[in-house]
């Protein structure tokens, strides 16, 4: 892409940066880390999923997941179990508790930015509210593909 558009990316990814920090600073995770809240909101969503599903949404190694989803167990929010279909697999599953909690802070996160946005200017509201599918469409072409994900980890 040509530097035509460098200055406004980097505003883009700055502003992108910051709005996520806000909302995590604003609306407490009962002291949990950025990576622990997104680990649990991916097994809530899903309610229950595979340990190497969840690394590969969430992009980590095996380990680092394992330690994520023992401090989550720890807390009452998963549970491992064995796979229905294979026995070897381990599977996580979102606990009531995890699932109440997920729901709490999703809808005290979306709270958030549906205040502060309804206090923009209409059309620069209706704007980002445009701009949402082309961010999911952004969000789901910034996954890595398994090769840079395994070029990583060398």
């Amino acid at each position: 892409m040509s530097t035509t558009y460098d200055d406004d990316i980097n505003r883009l990814r700055i502003a992108l940066g910051r709005i996520s920090r806000m909302i995590d600073r604003q609306v407490a995770g009962d002291g949990m880390t950025r990576t622990e809240l997104s680990v649990l909101g991916t097994v809530a969503r899903a309610k229950s999923l595979g340990m190497s599903e969840v690394a590969d949404v969430e992009g980590l190694n095996p380990t680092m997941l394992s330690r994520i989803v023992g401090k989550l167990e720890t807390r009452g929010l998963v549970r491992r179990a064995q796979g229905e279909d294979d026995r070897r697999a381990v599977v996580v599953e979102v606990t009531a508790e995890g699932a109440r909690l997920h729901t709490r802070l999703r809808k005290q996160r979306t709270k958030l930015l549906g205040e502060r946005l309804e206090g923009l200017p209409r059309d620069q509201f209706r704007a980002l509210l445009a701009a949402v599918p082309a961010l999911e469409t952004l969000a789901e072409a910034m996954k890595p593909v398994e090769r840079e994900r395994v070029g990583a980890a060398r």
